[in-house]
């Protein structure tokens, strides 16, 4: 599930990939940006806020954001495309390199100086390079809906999705429900950023410390499982800041009681 280490890796693939480049294809199967052309124009870097993804070209910003099936491929001369065609959303390449994305949530083009347009409403990113952690700890403890309604809001914290925000609930024993007025939420936040920090680094996502398959999570996708530290069974339901926004959330009733 794309989260905010799967696109900041990505992030990182295509700026070694095109930064410093310039560009000799680029193509944008979306209607509102069909007919741009940025061929000629430099890759100058290609960069992740929270879980969008920026590649800034000339004087414009593609902005894509992967929602839940996108991916974004880099391709070398001229390999084989691992996934349709049709399901291509944005090409961006260069001599000898090639920029996939597939199944895109977002594609818009803009000019870089209206970037904040598009990602100016974000939190502080816990891997992005002005970090506030304080800023984030405010923000949450401003909010007074639900711990799990609150740290999806990407408005508070820009990154954690809804494995990152259940199994930080865990750790940090907070019941979903509970109001996030009530949480320590500077602890919180030093505790997310540390997970989402090291999940980074790492090719497979593991909260346990266990990487092996079906070892990794203490509590998202274990509905009816016995919890890894206590054997309660693990509960799940749907939270959300509406019925359309609702999420999936796991936890323990005795650890997180």
């Amino acid at each position: 599930m794309p989260e905010g280490d799967t696109v900041h890796r990505a992030a990182r693939r295509l700026n070694t990939a095109l930064a410093g480049r310039v560009v000799t294809r680029f193509d944008l199967r979306v209607s509102q940006a069909a007919t741009a052309d940025l061929r000629g124009e430099t890759v100058h870097d290609v960069i992740a806020r929270g879980k969008h993804l920026l590649h800034r070209i000339g004087d414009y910003t593609l902005h894509t954001h992967l929602r839940m099936e996108g991916e974004w491929h880099v391709y070398v001369d001229g390999a084989r495309w691992r996934r349709p065609a049709y399901q291509a959303r944005a090409i961006v390449a260069a001599e000898r390199v090639e920029a996939v994305g597939f199944e895109l949530g977002v594609v818009e083009l803009l000019r870089t100086r209206d970037e904040e347009q598009a990602v100016g409403y974000l939190g502080p990113d816990p891997l992005g390079p002005d970090w506030n952690p304080d800023e984030a700890a405010r923000r949450l403890a401003a909010d007074t809906r639900a711990a799990h309604v609150a740290l999806l809001d990407q408005r508070n914290v820009a990154g954690f999705g809804t494995v990152f925000v259940n199994e930080i609930l865990f750790l940090r024993g907070v019941l979903p429900t509970r109001p996030m007025a009530e949480v320590d939420t500077a602890a919180l936040v030093a505790l997310g950023a540390r997970t989402i920090r090291r999940n980074v680094e790492e090719r497979k996502r593991t909260f346990t410390g266990d990487a092996r398959p079906g070892q990794g999570m203490w509590v998202y996708g274990r509905e009816r499982k016995p919890c890894r530290r206590c054997g309660t069974l693990i509960r799940m339901t749907h939270l959300g800041a509406d019925p359309t926004k609702e999420r999936l959330a796991f936890w323990c009733p005795v650890c997180q009681s």
